[in-house]
């Protein structure tokens, strides 16, 4: 079972792992991690830090309502606030959530058609990528009723239009790996479209079949886990400072 240290320590690692693929921007951004037990407390970044001074004791604990629980020298994103308190208090079952403005991931979601089916990664998402509309900068309350009724009952990713990719899971781990998949899915992309030739289309029936591809690929790990710990184990050879 997780501890409230354990989840810390992966939540730093997690950043630690963003920033070593360049995919932190500036002070902004954020990752969540939601802790045991009912009251519906869950850790993010202190507004202000890079990446790559986020610890597992720096890391501020919030409340569902986004109220600072525990003595602190830092304060929290008031946008990223708002995007992981309306999913984590809507979907008990997403645990980590992720959130980025990466060059690919900010092009697709500038693209009309958003992410489509035709690489190898994008191929794996079909079906379970997510929606939302631009409203500007995610701080004014209202916006919170749509973000949660675009992202529904079971996607786990959601292209925020004009603006970036969210990414959720039911570990850490599976929450860094749909990131991952999502982000290559977008590399992929603009890359192709760079070419300007005529690209080929996954068939119907093959993209039907993906889920049960992935399972076979699994081989009934924990989603992530293996590609999370590889991560891990780079940062902890860089910098084991995420720990402290």
């Amino acid at each position: 079972m997780n501890t409230e240290q354990t989840l810390r320590e992966d939540l730093a690692a997690l950043y630690r792992i963003f920033d070593h693929l360049g995919w932190g921007e500036l002070i902004f951004n954020h990752i969540t991690v939601k802790l045991p037990g009912d009251e519906g407390h869950f850790l993010i970044n202190p507004y202000g830090l890079h990446y790559s001074e986020v610890t597992a004791s720096n890391l501020v604990k919030v409340d569902i309502e986004g109220n600072i629980v525990e003595p602190t020298e830092h304060f929290v994103n008031p946008a990223g606030m708002l995007i992981h308190s309306c999913v984590h208090e809507a979907r008990h079952d997403i645990i980590c959530i992720a959130h980025t403005h990466t060059t690919a991931g900010m092009t697709v979601a500038c693209q009309e058609g958003g992410l489509r089916p035709d690489n190898f990664y994008s191929a794996l998402l079909h079906g379970r990528i997510a929606y939302h509309d631009f409203e500007g900068i995610t701080v004014d309350q209202s916006e919170k009723e749509g973000l949660v009724a675009n992202l529904g009952s079971e996607a786990m990713m959601m292209i925020l239009r004009n603006h970036g990719l969210l990414a959720g899971g039911r570990t850490v781990a599976e929450a860094f790996l749909n990131m991952w998949v999502l982000e290559r899915s977008c590399q992929i992309q603009t890359s192709v479209d760079q070419t300007g030739v005529q690209q080929i289309q996954v068939r119907p029936e093959v993209l039907t079949r993906t889920e049960e591809l992935t399972k076979i690929q699994g081989m009934g790990q924990p989603t992530g886990s293996l590609e999370f710990a590889a991560m891990k184990r780079i940062i902890e050879k860089k910098d084991p400072s995420y720990k402290n």
